[in-house]
């Protein structure tokens, strides 16, 4: 038996925000990030609607890119000592990620943070509180997942939460917020978002319910990405759905590979003072697992049917693979991410040499390695990879060498 879930209500559209007017209950708590929803007047707004609908309201404020698990810790707290009924989280993926993971804190304040990541390990929620997200950016799609990434720093490791019991109540996808997203996040976004939809696609638990969302999503983004991110409203107002499509499809059929290395690469060279941003490094690895999952004779096949759905060149599942990775890299260089990680600046943009040294990235390769294969991810991956093969693929997004393997 297979499971299909999604927030119960997705209101989208410009000025659906307003919906925070229906709300019924007593108190309420906003969860918001660095400061742009407030810049633009978004969280003022949000405010003035909560009360609107009769709710006391508080602010937990400032959650960083990349949310901590003292974060997460903090938050929990705040909602425990105001008991709000309603947790609205509001901005990108962290701020929403993090207010996920201290909804289950909240509810259960025993519940630790290694409780927290037993993969589909958690306890009924709901009890205390319901959950609307607002998504500003448009790739994450956490507003209707069952997942949340929050990171160890003492580990340097981004840690995927994974259990339907966070999938959100409520879903608000309003265009407006992400008309406000600067370039390099709708690039880094709107690959993100791709990268979701084409695993989605190859997953191993993919199925009649998700593969449309799936497809639908990854012909959106091809159509829409580089317009939206050339600042053409109408396509990011599109970009803004097309991400929760595919958000949808995977929360449901999961990921692969791209994204456990992403997860165990992002933080890890942070004492070389910077990370590289989730987005980016789908967007750098989702060629070269490709490549490395086509050798999988289903996942070969799968592939060829996104390329045919995206009307690329092929005749043959192989030529169709080539020219589904040559989109991806090529979409890459319109965007202006790098390819790999030797050439990652620490601005993320491409340069000669990047901000990880080769040695430390071969030195903290085996247990980068080993981490990424534990990532909750890899299970549903097409083609699962041994160590070797692992540190062998992650060699291939470090130089951007050819997968033969």
């Amino acid at each position: 038996m297979a499971r299909f879930t999604l927030p119960r209500d997705v209101y989208h559209g410009k000025g659906s925000l307003e919906t925070l007017k229906t709300l019924k209950g007593k108190k309420a708590i906003i969860c918001v990030g660095g400061g742009s929803m407030k810049r633009f007047g978004f969280l003022d707004r949000a405010v003035s609607y909560l009360k609107e609908a009769g709710m006391e309201v508080a602010l937990f404020e400032g959650i960083e890119s990349d949310p901590s698990v003292d974060t997460v810790m903090r938050g929990a707290e705040k909602m425990l000592e105001f008991e709000p009924d309603w947790i609205v989280a509001i901005g990108g993926g962290s701020p929403i990620d993090a207010a996920k993971a201290m909804w289950i804190k909240y509810e259960y304040p025993n519940c630790t943070f290694e409780d927290m990541c037993k993969v589909f390990g958690i306890p009924e929620l709901r009890h205390k509180a319901k959950f609307v997200a607002v998504s500003s950016t448009s790739g994450t799609a956490t507003e209707v997942t069952a997942f949340s990434i929050i990171t160890d720093y003492k580990k340097g490791i981004k840690y995927p939460i994974a259990d339907f019991e966070i999938t959100p109540d409520i879903a608000i996808v309003d265009p407006d917020l992400a008309e406000t997203m600067p370039k390099k996040l709708v690039a880094h976004t709107g690959m993100d978002a791709l990268t979701h939809a084409v695993e989605a696609y190859v997953s191993t638990a993919n199925c009649d319910y998700t593969d449309p969302l799936a497809i639908h999503a990854i012909e959106m983004i091809q159509r829409d990405l580089v317009d939206s991110y050339n600042g053409d409203m109408a396509a990011r107002d599109r970009m803004h759905n097309a991400q929760c499509l595919a958000g949808m499809a995977f929360s449901n059929a999961l990921l692969g590979i791209v994204h456990s290395m992403a997860h165990k690469t992002g933080a890890i060279f942070q004492d070389y003072g910077a990370h590289i941003i989730h987005g980016a490094a789908n967007a750098m690895y989702l060629p070269k697992v490709i490549a490395f999952n086509a050798k999988d004779e289903t996942a070969k096949k799968r592939y060829g049917v996104i390329a045919d759905y995206m009307h690329l060149e092929g005749t043959t599942d192989d030529e169709k693979v080539a020219s589904l990775i040559k989109f991806c890299r090529d979409m890459n260089d319109k965007l202006n991410i790098p390819h790999c990680i030797k050439n990652y600046g620490a601005d993320s943009y491409p340069t000669e040499q990047g901000f990880v040294p080769e040695e430390v990235f071969l030195e903290r390769l085996p247990e980068i390695a080993k981490n990424a294969i534990a990532d909750a991810c890899t299970g549903s991956n097409p083609r699962q990879p041994s160590q070797e093969e692992m540190e062998k693929l992650l060699k291939c997004c470090y130089y951007d060498t050819e997968v033969d393997f």
